[in-house]
């Protein structure tokens, strides 16, 4: 099922307990409310990571909307993700870039990796899943998907929350009760309304009270500034194309690169676990084509210059909080960011969202996707009195909330995410190994009983 999806309900309504399941839909209104949400959510992360390294941030968006569109075909439309920008290769960037490469070598790097994480999605589906369940078992994929949203800690409080403490706490409020107090259609896309009102109440505040004095985003300096410029809006033309470029290959680039594919399969995992757990359907037999389809994503961005590409969790929260899993919202969301990239007048508005309100909505966020780990863990029993299965997962999760960076040579590091998945998964089964005992069950986590809430 790639296509045509069954109407839930009367379209307008969820009972407690019940989830939209991917083959389903609301009413085609409702549905766009949820694609905004899910644009929204992914929108921050896939703008500022392409400039962390160097890259167009407009292309970057348009190529995430292309790249999910060819993920949701691969799969069938079985498994509702967004690829957005990954920042798993931020550090070899940086490495790349520190030994003198251009946004080509960047990007040609890139693409290998993307090749090379394609062909181990094929393995994978071939070889089978339990192979991989053997690999990637529930302490380890809950630990990934806590890591993942716990991981991303650092940027709500060294980037987001410090540019406007009071309007982060104010819109994180607002948005708990607006999700909690309206268990409707305005409590479904409580997300996006939070983020509406906060943008709002930032404006409010610079006409009552005039500039903030706090960390610049764009500067990553402490000076006086409004909370809400549309300086950018202003600047930007109404239409025109994101500057493409060609990549170029260089050895010891691709080298610097390559690390980045352990992380992206048990990233990928991770993702399609959780959401396997939300929707309490079995898409073990999708996992390969998920992988294959995120490094074909990724190869396809890069080959024109955009950014790597990895399921997203931002949209596997805004998922948790509305019990939404349409792939619907999931198509509406990936041609409106096609479309954001082809206006950069319009992309400049969405990116003017003050960074404290963007605090305020990612700690919900990323908090939701944190759970989810332990759900994971729960439902599938899994025993922390064992020090196979306490150590690395502790060791990993710190690393990755810390962000530890570790150098591996001179000019290349591994950090947070990356750091902490590849402790996880290679301290497990080192010390299995070790133990002596048998590997862990070969079985996927329990899902579920159907009409349980997954709404964490």
């Amino acid at each position: 099922m790639a296509f045509g999806w069954k109407l839930h309900g009367d379209g307008r309504t969820l009972a407690p307990g019940e989830v939209v399941k991917p083959d389903e839909r609301l009413s085609w209104p409702r549905m766009v409310g949820f694609g905004a949400q899910h644009v929204i959510a992914m929108f921050g992360a896939t703008f500022v990571f392409p400039l962390v390294m160097g890259l167009n941030a407009n292309l970057a968006i348009m190529m995430s909307g292309v790249a999910t569109i060819l993920f949701l075909l691969v799969v069938q439309g079985r498994i509702p993700s967004y690829l957005g920008t990954s920042a798993s290769f931020v550090g070899a960037v940086v490495a790349i870039r520190a030994g003198g490469g251009d946004s080509g070598t960047v990007t040609g790097a890139i693409l290998v990796a993307g090749a090379v994480l394609a062909v181990c999605g094929i393995a994978i589906h071939y070889l089978g899943v339990r192979s991989i369940n053997k690999i990637f078992p529930p302490v380890v994929t809950g630990a990934v998907v806590m890591l993942i949203g716990f991981g991303l800690a650092y940027v709500v409080a060294d980037i987001y929350w410090p540019q406007d403490q009071w309007i982060a706490l104010i819109t994180m409020v607002v948005t708990f009760v607006i999700i909690v107090a309206f268990r409707g259609f305005v409590g479904r896309i409580g997300i996006l309304l939070g983020l509406v009102i906060g943008f709002l109440l930032s404006w409010v505040a610079d006409r009552l009270f005039g500039n903030i004095t706090a960390l610049n985003a764009g500067t990553g300096q402490i000076d006086t500034h409004p909370r809400v410029s549309f300086q950018g809006v202003a600047d930007a033309p109404w239409f025109g194309l994101p500057d493409f470029h060609a990549p170029n290959f260089a050895v010891s680039a691709i080298v610097l690169a390559l690390p980045a594919v352990i992380a992206l399969i048990a990233e990928n995992i991770g993702h399609v676990k959780a959401v396997g757990e939300m929707t309490g359907q079995d898409v073990d037999p999708y996992m390969g084509r998920a992988v294959f389809a995120d490094g074909v994503g990724t190869a396809l961005a890069s080959a024109v210059g955009g950014s790597p590409t990895t399921t997203y969790a931002e949209n596997i929260g805004v998922m948790a909080a509305t019990r939404v899993y349409s792939t619907g919202a999931y198509y509406i969301a990936a041609v409106v960011a096609i479309l954001f990239g082809l206006c950069p007048k319009f992309g400049a508005l969405v990116a003017a969202t003050p960074g404290g309100v963007l605090g305020g909505i990612t700690v919900i966020l990323y908090g939701m996707i944190g759970l989810l780990g332990a759900k994971i863990w729960i439902e599938s029993r899994v025993d922390f009195s064992d020090p196979v299965n306490m150590v690395p997962t502790g060791a990993g999760i710190i690393l990755a909330i810390g962000p530890v960076s570790h150098q591996i040579t001179g000019e290349f590091s591994l950090a947070g995410i990356a750091l902490g998945t590849i402790v996880v998964l290679g301290g497990y089964h080192l010390l299995r190994a070790i133990a002596g005992r048998r590997p862990a069950p070969d079985h996927p986590a329990p899902v579920p009983a159907e009409g349980s809430d997954r709404s964490t």
